[in-house]
């Protein structure tokens, strides 16, 4: 695997890290972290977290990912929550972080820096817990066999993730869970040590834990780590990778970078940019059909790669043979699009809660618009009431410390409540069509549970009510209805106008007076959930309009579609 170091790319054997792991994994047992302890890693994509999570599975411990823009009040709750007892902490803003949470957290026994020159008094540096081990070689003279102890259902790891009741959720994967995955997907793809892939979604998360992380290493591909997703672009010139995975944002935005490229383009240029998509759109639908492609079409889409197709490869290295795309539903448009030119994207579908693939669409096996078939050893159904179903090895325990919401999600036949609606076709491909649960999962693949963050905003004495919306989308918007009396008695104190709601809202003191009010209630929030655009209302929802259901709730569907013209302006005007 690579990394950046100092704006130098620097290698690590497969050989160099399996003695690392061993080195860590030892020194974690000199620390006194015994199997089942739960040790946390709090880090940026580097090698170093792959290190600490092999080496936390080689002690028998559950390691706890957390993601590195999380807030310190809920990386808290996740901490407490757990009971971990470690934590490896990779910079100066995590750490101080964690310094400042430390004295709440009686079972956080060791804090241990990827970087040597934090390390001081309560803190220990990973050099060090790394030469603890080699120290102590002796002393564990069967450290491999001690490891290949762990059974199937043993606890691997603890994924926190967002709640509908705004409490996260530990999801609890073991080993087989995990494995289980790991086969299956690895067997659908032709993926061998000459493959090399780019690592930038977070590892914190289990779609690239199991596809960019232990899927690579399990067919020896060589990992590239980004240095950020900003890098990416640079880094896929750099290291050339063959396959890589990514949510629809990343191939939505090299899409938009195409189509303006083209837009401001020379007219004969955007011509044959035009010419060449229609011609590669039609031959990927011959190709996909697995129907013979007419000469006359084969011709013209050889003088098409020629012409813009390898271009656009060369964008990317020029050696990807194809992408894998999960955490949010992707276009079929742009799946055509890349496939036409030579950079297939198979489209899968998966959950934290199933370690996490379901379904994926392969090489030889593609239907757009589908998140493809179920992978070998999981069953999908569809209930009754249209919610997707699956049941099989790659399902989690439960989740930590909650076992009501265990029981909701897993029904007693081993059924896995997806929450997501759906139909399977009769080839057994799996459509996704609705959301049962009110869950909005960006462009980014990034989860955001939107009650919590609207009983949030609504305790603000200047809000009466909010509904966010963002589904599929590139962030998170919220729809604000401002509670009238307290606006008119703020805006008599300022001198400003009075009025009804409708004309309050129009001036630029009261937008931004309750913008700031509502980023006050939610300041403890992940960056990722706060709502960056704000729309305010005149009215509130009602019954009568269709807007709320007799209990009350939101009608999410019917509130978007009638505010639709003036939610595209939000996203436009960003743009």
């Amino acid at each position: 695997m690579r990394a950046k170091r100092s704006g130098q790319w620097e290698d690590v054997s497969y050989r160099e890290l399996a003695q690392q792991v061993r080195d860590l994994s030892i020194g974690l047992l000199e620390l006194g972290v015994r199997p089942g302890d739960r040790v946390a890693i709090l880090s940026e994509n580097r090698p170093e977290w792959a290190m600490a999570d092999y080496a936390c599975l080689a002690a028998r411990c559950t390691d706890v990912p957390i993601y590195p823009t999380l807030p310190a009040k809920q990386a808290e709750y996740v901490l407490r929550d757990s009971g971990a007892v470690a934590i490896l902490v990779s910079n100066r803003g995590h750490l101080d972080k964690i310094e400042s949470l430390r004295a709440r957290l009686p079972a956080l026994a060791h804090v241990i820096t990827l970087d040597p020159e934090l390390a001081g008094p309560g803190v220990l540096s990973l050099d060090q817990v790394m030469a603890g081990g080699r120290r102590a070689l002796s002393r564990h003279p069967d450290w491999q066999s001690q490891a290949l102890r762990v059974e199937p259902g043993d606890l691997a790891t603890l994924i926190y993730t967002s709640g509908t009741t705004g409490e996260p959720k530990g999801v609890m994967l073991t080993h087989g869970n995990i494995a289980s995955n790991v086969l299956s997907c690895a067997n659908l793809f032709t993926i061998s040590d000459q493959d090399e892939c780019l690592s930038f979604l977070p590892l914190s998360h289990i779609f690239e834990r199991m596809f960019g992380h232990y899927s690579m290493f399990h067919r020896g591909v060589t990992i590239n780590y980004a240095e950020s997703i900003e890098t990416v672009p640079a880094d896929m010139q750099q290291r050339r990778p063959t396959i890589m995975a990514a949510v629809p944002r990343l191939y939505e935005k090299i899409y938009a970078r195409v189509l303006e490229s083209v837009r401001t383009s020379p007219p004969l240029r955007r011509r044959i940019f035009h010419w060449a998509r229609g011609v590669g759109e039609e031959w990927a639908e011959y190709h996909i059909a697995k129907r013979t492609v007419p000469r006359r079409l084969a011709l013209a889409h050889r003088v098409a790669d020629r012409l813009v197709f390898a271009k656009l490869r060369a964008r990317t290295g020029g050696r990807i043979r194809f992408f894998i795309s999960g955490g949010a539903p992707l276009s079929a448009d742009i799946a055509r699009f890349f496939y036409a030119a030579g950079m297939p994207i198979l489209e899968g579908y998966g959950l934290t809660e199933t370690a996490p693939v379901m379904a994926v669409n392969t090489r030889s096996h593609v239907r757009l618009g589908t998140v493809g078939r179920p992978i070998p050893g999981v069953e999908i159904r569809i209930a009754t009431d249209g919610e997707i179903i699956t049941r099989g090895p790659n399902v989690m325990l439960g989740y930590y410390n909650k076992p009501e919401a265990t029981a909701e999600a897993l029904d007693a036949e081993g059924w896995f409540h997806t929450g997501d609606i759906g139909v399977l076709d009769s080839d057994g491909y799996l459509q996704i069509t609705d959301r049962k649960k009110d869950l909005i999962v960006t462009a980014g693949g990034k989860n955001i549970a939107p009650q919590p963050i609207e009983n949030l905003a609504r305790t603000s004495k200047f809000v009466s009510n909010a509904v966010m919306l963002g589904d599929r989308r590139p962030f998170p918007v919220m729809l604000v209805v401002p509670n009238a009396e307290s606006l008119k008695a703020w805006a008599a104190y300022k001198g400003l106008p009075g009025g009804e709601l409708d004309g309050l809202i129009a001036l630029p003191e009261v937008r931004q007076k309750v913008e700031r009010e509502v980023r006050k209630t939610l300041r403890d929030l992940a960056q990722y959930e706060m709502p960056k655009k704000l729309l305010l209302l005149p009215r509130d929802f009602s019954v009568e309009a269709g807007e709320l259901t007799p209990k009350l709730s939101i009608r999410r569907h019917i509130v978007e579609e009638r505010h639709r013209a003036a939610i595209e302006q939000l996203y436009r005007s960003d743009r």
